[in-house]
């Protein structure tokens, strides 16, 4: 796995640099400690409040320097990457940090966090520090277990203690609602890959075909593998495991953390799955989905609940200074907003279909040739620019298909507007707009005068004013254009042949100035024929032969 950094030793502590480079002036600060003793804190605390420390391993970011901040902690520890931070760095926190109120002390369940911080407690302690110390032990993927480990919902504990040490409570009364809220957490994790750690070889334990379910946020194995398969039903079986842990009747938060490589597209499928499963009924807040507590380059998500109460919902739903939280958003329906109809459209455009057998024989063969060019295009396409130019044209073939019985084929100008207005909508892509602008510039010329020829030209002539290719520059412009100035003489067989030549032309054009292929070199150009001129060439010789 290849990974953006300078050396191993320094990279989390240039890391945390960048962090307090990149927030608000005044805001965050390191001890002058560091690097041996790495301690982020709150550069405005006056210690006349009770102190919430936690911390942990790094490659988690943005936990937990990131959580740092009015309402949330007061500081953060980091060790080494997946190291917990050693006795001396914890009780140094509480030394800077903790004043009359006392600190309170937030710990994940893993063995070395438990002692480092639990050994650190006991130091300061005995230097006449008021500390207590919460343990979160969130994760429900190993049934029975003793131990379970601290995941993501420990952030949830996070958020409800600043939230009463921000309201002045008493060192007491602040933990006893981190013990109670740490008590009501359920969590539950699953990856497509593990993690790579930057300078470490990385072998990848999962095949092309398997995830994990039930994992951690250190890259040890999950509790199970399973295979690859759609979204909801991984989400499935995740929520088969959540809901029996949940307390009956009750309504709860949910987190729907990202691992740290799932992007933001799957991280939003995945909330809409979940918000449509069983388990959706039971949420009535939100945070998420969003990377709040990753384990480095993990493709992998988690899903943790609490049960609220309104004391809960008033914690998790007050607003804090680190950005790194995600506010909190009740559970609501999608609002759906009507969309503003046409009036008609031009000449008729879609509105009253029309019949014209020969228009219906045309635009069919056209359509079925596009679609049977399909696989050919992607190929041609895929030498030259991303590979879906044969996709694009069919499905915009396709579409105009299913709506041949709705159209005003008597009537040629509105049918040209309906063309356009199809292809812009189900099209996509470039081909899609800059055939849309073709097809309605050449309906309104042709409601302007009955010239079927010179209607073409007019909408050659905006599709390559707004799309800024011309002949020469290897687009379906090349064989589009002469083409029509053929068809003009009236001879659609001259119009076939000039067409054909120009997509051929398109083979030794070297260099291409408009369109995906202008990114490509010229070694990858040589002897290949332009996709969307092969697809004008090709349908004006179905138009030739109809003739």
């Amino acid at each position: 796995m290849k990974h953006f950094f300078n050396r191993r030793e320094n990279i989390v502590t240039e890391a945390l640099d960048g962090l307090l480079l990149t927030s608000s002036k005044g805001r965050l600060a390191r001890l002058d400690s560091f690097p041996d003793i790495k301690v982020i804190l709150r550069a405005d605390w006056d210690k006349s409040k009770v102190a919430i420390i936690s911390g942990g391993g790094a490659g988690h970011e943005p936990s937990h320097a990131g959580l740092v901040g009015k309402g949330m902690l007061t500081a953060a520890v980091s060790g080494e990457i997946f190291a917990s931070p050693s006795v001396d760095a914890v009780l140094t926190a509480i030394r800077a940090v903790t004043g009359p109120k006392g600190a309170l002390l937030i710990v994940k369940n893993y063995t070395g966090d438990r002692l480092n911080f639990g050994l650190a407690a006991e130091k300061a302690r005995a230097e006449g520090f008021d500390v207590e110390m919460v343990i979160v032990a969130d994760d429900i993927a190993i049934p029975g277990i003793n131990q379970p480990r601290g995941v993501a919902g420990t952030l949830f504990v996070h958020k409800i203690a600043g939230y009463h040490a921000e309201r002045d409570e008493d060192l007491k009364t602040v933990a006893a609602h981190a013990v109670a809220a740490a008590g009501d957490i359920i969590s539950l994790g699953m990856s497509l890959s593990t993690c790579s750690v930057p300078g470490q070889a990385h072998e990848d334990r999962l095949g092309a075909d398997e995830g994990e379910l039930g994992l951690g946020i250190h890259g040890e194995p999950g509790v199970e593998r399973i295979t690859l398969q759609p979204v909801a039903d991984i989400v499935s079986t995740m929520v088969a495991r959540l809901l029996p842990a949940l307390r009956e009747g009750a309504s709860h938060c949910l987190l729907i953390n990202n691992l740290g490589a799932v992007p933001p597209l799957e991280m939003t499928v995945i909330a809409k799955t979940v918000l449509s499963s069983p388990l959706g009924r039971r949420v009535r807040l939100i945070i998420g989905p969003a990377p709040m507590m990753t384990a480095l380059n993990m493709n992998g998500f988690s899903l943790s609940l609490i049960r609220l109460d309104a004391l809960r919902e008033a914690a998790l739903t007050a607003a804090v200074e680190p950005h790194a939280w995600t506010p909190a958003v009740e559970r609501h329906e999608i609002e759906v907003i009507a969309a503003p109809r046409t009036s008609g459209g031009l000449n008729g455009a879609n509105g009253t279909a029309g019949e014209n057998d020969r228009n219906r024989r045309l635009i069919t063969a056209l359509c079925e040739h596009l679609i049977s060019q399909e696989s050919e295009l992607n190929w041609l396409d895929g030498r030259v620019g991303d590979g879906d130019t044969g996709s694009t044209v069919a499905s915009g073939a396709r579409s105009v298909l299913a709506r041949l019985d709705t159209l005003p084929l008597d009537r040629p100008a509105a049918t040209l507007a309906s063309l356009g207005d199809i292809l812009g909508t189900s099209m996509g892509g470039s081909s899609g707009v800059l055939l849309s602008i073709f097809f309605t510039a050449a309906a309104k010329a042709m409601a302007d005068k009955a010239d079927i020829s010179a209607a073409l030209l007019a909408g050659l002539d905006r599709m390559t004013f707004y799309g800024g290719a011309a002949v020469g520059d290897r687009t379906m412009v090349d064989a589009l254009s002469p083409a029509l100035q053929a068809l003009a003489s009236g001879d659609v067989v001259a119009a076939a042949k000039a067409a054909a030549a120009g997509a051929e032309s398109t083979k030794t054009m070297m260099k291409a100035r408009a369109g995906r292929a202008s990114y490509v070199g010229e070694r990858d150009l040589a002897g290949v024929a332009d996709p969307g001129a092969v697809a004008v060439a090709g349908a004006f010789g179905v138009v030739a032969s109809l003739a």
